[in-house]
């Protein structure tokens, strides 16, 4: 048994020693300890590592024109649909000039040329690749070529695709295709930069003896050219091989995938091609085969054959005709000790188990299993270095690694393959370190098959990011992080398929371009992984969770709020809720909600310094500079702890109350509360020490399975730091430390839960903001408004007196900073009825503008449902609003073209005064509220509230013969012209709307996420708008790419556009010489 335990220990100390190997084999550009093999190659051999044919995020391609058209006319129609447009240069550019605005690597680094070439021929190869595994291999390769070739040498020049955007790079770049025999591109899915490439390449693509471009935009791989093999005709050609493939065309895959099976079939049919044309569908075939094989024996294999059939007119190399790639399956799972790759998760099973747990002295029973996502490119070109640390990190905090790889760019297939056994999930978090969405990479994606994997799977899951268009240096040395295209490419977009905690787990060495993998980064990865794992392993009556409320502004009497959210109600049902799932809550758990702010605040009025706050814990100051690391970093700006905020002179203080294995905690103020935007702005600025303690306590002390933040929002996430990609050194990554962070969030505010997101490592549940309620009006503005009223009736006999007072109380109401009136002196009888009337239109519609503007309906309560009146007042806004992409129109154009009108016109007759239209328009408001009421009132019960939505287009009403009650509604609003299926569409829309209202599942993600199971993804924004956003409860993303701009957008933006030019001519007497957006 010491035995045991002995050996245990040491391979964990041999497995910290492999990872500081990985790191600096990684960063001189060796491969980490493989076994290398011979597989038939001239004098070279493959890493047992080195798995071919399939790159990781691109797909074999069959080497046929006619093979490929359809193919490639369908990813034409998805990038003319979905194409990946990077922002203008001019507007990323953050840094200075170096090797492109987002990088400041150099292609002059990569740049190989011959040191004695002799008189040995020389051939010029140039490259662009999309990431930088293929460096390394490729500068190796050339070296290798000019050392071993007796009669030949090769240069060679290397881009990565982001460095053309600087100027002078793009002009080298010209200058060496200018030169080159031979052209290789890779994975160019970034419009404006594969623009550039052809730019570059297609005026010397025929003086070139090759070029072989790999899965790109079509308008790149249309530059392939092999012999009499191209692309460039795509389509335009029919033959026997073209009418096979047609009907062998794999249905329902990507334009990667596409390529991929076809490649399989290939073989079958070259034999009905003729003998040239075979010969050089064969070479682009095995180019791609070495290519996607990536070592450096494979890349000088494929610029040998190359140079040896297209470049020299006789054979000038030395040695054996090079054998083709070992073919090894296209999807499987990869361990760095493995002594194979699995093609069965049964059979890595059994080896995980039986063989590998029992060496690392972890038990299978008892360990956290991590699947994790890998990138099969850079296992066969050995730039494996970060897998391998992450791998055996996991394994040294006491967990298992199930790793897997496709060579496809759909990772869907093998987690559907091998992260389940007998329908069950064998994992228990996953993590994609590819850095791209699950379903499409970088190119075309699939959210909705990624979604539906995930959920399946129903487990956390984590996308962390290598930083592939960055050096190393340059992020650690960058305020940004990650420069916005590779936020877009490798955050926003995953983020779609819900994944969170963007941690940067490699970096990128500026030489050589393999990946290094960042060791502080993967052990907060590793512990982060495990801890959600846990959460799907303990009971509940185990788990510790901390909720935490807010205090902004401090010192206001606002602790324990949040931007529409009855916080404290909220937290009591929270807290019912768990206690119903088995949480242990403690034998003193208040009975309302009276009870609980009593517990937290003592004072329903407290501040941040008010002594009636409960304590929870006294951190004394050795305790704190113990458990918190960074504690002497925060002396610059707060001296030495306890410092003055959080503390009674001797001791740290962490505010709250603990309800057994509940902590409910009041986050620290910012510390900045004279000058609070400081700490967003001053590079040196920092937490306080109080601010820190809590979250010391949250981790070291509580050990919190989980925090829960509660409500829009607190400081955590807007710590000083990096802004996307945090370090070790940025606060909100040394706050939340290892703890799973679940983050209540408004749903109408996807930009800030975007950056809890991203810098404090939030699942963010979305919550329902309340409905707005038109303002009303009060005190002189509600005596305008009766005036206008009287006026009605009295306009041609008493008219001009009430006019007079109109304009009087209008006066000190302060309306005549809006609208033009009559001076005070002035007697409006001398003004004709038209005259007077067009005064009385311009004042109505001013207060009525006043009156209708929306102010949010109360706060919301998580886990309640909505009461019958917050049920009508998100309808009516919805009914409201004309919804083209949908043929949906609102009820106030149904309304206007039963009396003749048109809407639009009816608001710009109002706008400009017209009395009559004002009362219409109002008038319409009225029946809509009216029809509204009409149709909720069927799904009210008896507390009113709406828990179950019945039909409203029932047939009951109509069955008696009087319409459907919103029908009935509007005919007492005087609108009798309209008939029940003009309203079938709209209500049955409305209908759909108040179910997914209903259907909130905000109590249930939270209760879902504490189990350690994936909340779905979904759009932020506002609901009336877009209501995508409902039912609440989803992992909050920011705004699609893909789905901007709606028509309803376009359209109201039009329209907007369209009344404020001409509210621009009719005050200025003409239109604006210029626009600015």
């Amino acid at each position: 048994g010491t035995q045991v335990f002995a050996a245990a220990h040491l391979e964990l100390a041999l497995q910290e020693l492999r990872m500081l190997a990985a790191t600096l084999t990684a960063a001189l550009g060796f491969s980490p300890g493989v076994t290398r093999l011979p597989n038939g190659f001239a004098g070279t051999a493959l890493s047992q590592h080195a798995l071919t044919p399939v790159a990781s995020r691109s797909a074999a391609s069959s080497g046929l024109e006619s093979v490929l058209a359809p193919l490639l006319e369908q990813q034409q129609q998805q990038q003319q649909r979905r194409a990946l447009r990077a922002p203008s240069a001019a507007m990323v550019a953050t840094g200075g000039m170096g090797g492109g605005l987002f990088t400041q690597s150099n292609p002059e680094d990569r740049r190989v040329v011959p040191d004695e070439p002799g008189d040995r021929q020389i051939f010029k190869v140039v490259y662009v690749v999309l990431e930088s595994q293929y460096q390394s291999s490729l500068s190796t390769a050339c070296k290798r070529i000019n050392a071993g070739q007796e009669k030949v040498a090769v240069e060679c020049s290397g881009y990565i695709l982001e460095e053309l955007r600087d100027p002078a790079n793009f002009e080298q770049f010209k200058k060496d295709v200018a030169d080159a025999n031979i052209f290789i591109g890779s994975l160019i899915f970034v419009q404006e930069l594969a623009d550039k490439v052809v730019e570059a390449v297609e005026p010397y693509r025929e003086t070139m003896d090759a070029v072989c471009v790999f899965p790109s935009m079509p308008a790149v791989m249309r530059l392939n050219k092999i012999g009499s093999f191209t692309m460039a005709s795509m389509g335009q050609s029919k033959n026997v091989m073209l009418d096979f493939m047609k009907k062998n065309k794999p249905s329902g895959t990507s334009f990667q995938d596409g390529m991929l099976k076809l490649v399989r079939t290939l073989p079958k049919v070259l034999k009905f091609l003729p003998g040239d044309k075979a010969k050089d569908a064969r070479s682009f075939m095995m180019s791609l085969q070495y290519w996607l094989g990536g070592s450096p024996e494979n890349i000088e294999a494929l610029l040998l054959n190359l140079a040896s059939t297209y470049v020299f007119e006789s054979d000038l190399l030395t040695g054996e005709v090079v054998e083709p790639p070992t073919v090894i399956p296209d999807q499987g799972i990869w361990h760095p000790v493995a002594p194979r790759v699995f093609e069965t998760n049964e059979e890595y099973i059994q080896w995980l188990r039986n063989e590998h747990a029992p060496t690392i002295g972890v038990d299978p029973n008892k360990a956290p299993v991590i699947g994790v996502v890998l990138q099969k490119s850079h296992i066969n070109t050995k730039d494996d270095a970060h897998y391998v640390a992450l791998i055996m990190e996991i394994e040294a905090n006491g967990g298992l690694v199930l790793p897997i790889y496709t060579g496809s760019l759909d990772f869907s297939k093998p987690i559907e393959d091998y992260f389940f056994l007998n329908g069950r999930s064998v994992v228990d978090t996953t993590i994609n370190l590819t850095g791209f969405a699950l379903v499409g990479g970088p190119a075309t994606q699939d959210h909705p098959k990624a979604i539906a994997t995930l959920k399946k799977l129903n487990r956390p899951y984590l996308c962390a990011v290598p930083a592939t268009f960055q050096t190393f240096e340059e992020w650690k040395d960058s305020e940004l992080g990650l420069h916005p295209v590779q936020v877009a490419l490798q955050v926003a977009l995953p983020e779609l398929d819900g994944a969170i905690e963007p941690i940067i787990f490699a970096g990128r060495d500026g030489v050589t371009g393999r990946s290094i993998p960042q060791s502080d980064r993967i052990e907060t990865l590793a512990k982060r992984a495990i801890k959600w794992s846990n959460l799907s392993a303990k009971k509940n009556a185990d788990k510790k969770v901390a909720i935490t409320v807010f205090s902004f502004p401090p010192d206001k009497g606002n602790v324990g709020t949040a931007a529409y959210l009855n916080v404290f109600g909220s937290i009591f049902e929270a807290l019912k809720t768990m206690k119903a799932e088995g949480y242990d809550l403690g034998a003193e758990l208040p009975t309302d909600v009276e009870g609980l702010v009593d517990a937290v605040l003592h004072d329903k009025e407290a501040s941040m310094a008010s002594p009636t706050l409960n304590v929870a814990y006294s951190m004394s100051v050795a305790e704190y500079k113990e458990l918190t690391p960074y504690a002497e970093d925060l002396e610059e700006n707060w001296g030495p702890p306890p410092g003055q905020l959080n503390t009674d002179g001797q001791n740290l203080l962490v505010y709250g109350v603990r309800f057994g294995n509940v902590f409910i905690g009041v986050q620290p103020s910012f510390g900045y509360e004279g000058d609070p935007m400081r700490l967003l702005y001053a590079k040196s600025a920092s937490p306080h020490h109080g601010f820190a303690a809590y979250y010391t306590y949250i981790e070291k002390v509580l050990e919190a399975d989980a925090v829960l933040h509660f409500g829009t929002h607190g400081s955590l996430e807007f710590m000083p730091g990096k802004q996307v990609g945090m370090s070790g050194g940025c606060y909100p990554d040394r706050l939340i430390q290892s703890t799973p962070n679940l983050y209540y969030y408004a749903a109408n505010n996807p930009s800030e839960a975007t950056i809890a997101k991203r810098r404090s490592y939030a699942n963010t549940i979305s919550y329902l903001t309340p409905p707005a309620e038109n303002a009303g009006l009060y005190k002189g503005l509600k005596e305008v408004g009766e005036l206008i009223s009287s006026y009605q009736g009295l306009r041609e006999s008493r008219g001009a007196s009430i006019v007079n007072s109109i304009v009087a109380t209008a006066r000190t109401c302060n309306l005549d900073k809006d609208v033009d009136l009559p001076s005070e002196d002035f007697d409006t009888a001398e003004l004709t009825l038209d005259e007077r009337d067009i005064i009385v239109g311009k004042v109505y519609s001013k207060i009525m503008e006043i009156e209708s503007r929306l102010l949010p309906c109360g706060l919301h309560t998580v886990g309640v449902p909505p009461t019958a009146e917050e049920a009508i007042a998100t309808l009516v806004n919805i009914a409201s609003i004309d919804r083209p992409e949908d043929e949906i129109d609102g009820l106030p154009r149904i309304l206007a073209r039963s009396v003749g009108r048109d809407i639009e016109d009816i608001y710009r007759s109002a706008n400009a005064g017209n009395l009559d239209d004002n009362l219409l328009s109002e008038n319409i408001k009225e029946a809509i509220r009216a029809a509204v009421r009409a149709s909720v009132e069927r799904s009210t019960d008896a507390a009113g509230r709406v828990t179950e939505v019945n039909p409203m287009m029932a047939s009951l009403g109509a069955v008696l013969g009087g319409g459907s009650p919103m029908l009935s509604a509007l005919k007492k609003q005087g609108f009798d012209k309209v008939q029940d299926p003009d309203l079938e569409k709209l209500f049955g829309y409305l209908e759909f709307c108040l179910k997914q209202v209903v259907a909130d599942n905000e109590m249930g993600a939270l209760i879902e996420g504490l189990n350690g199971e994936y909340t779905l993804p979904g759009p932020g924004g506002d609901p009336i708008r877009n209501p995508l956003v409902l039912p609440t409860g989803k992992n909050m993303h920011a705004l699609d790419p893909q789905a901007i701009p709606t028509i309803a957008a376009c359209d109201c933006a039009k329209v907007m556009v369209d009344r404020l030019l001409e509210r621009q001519g009719a005050e200025e007497g003409e239109d604006p010489e210029s626009i600015a957006f």
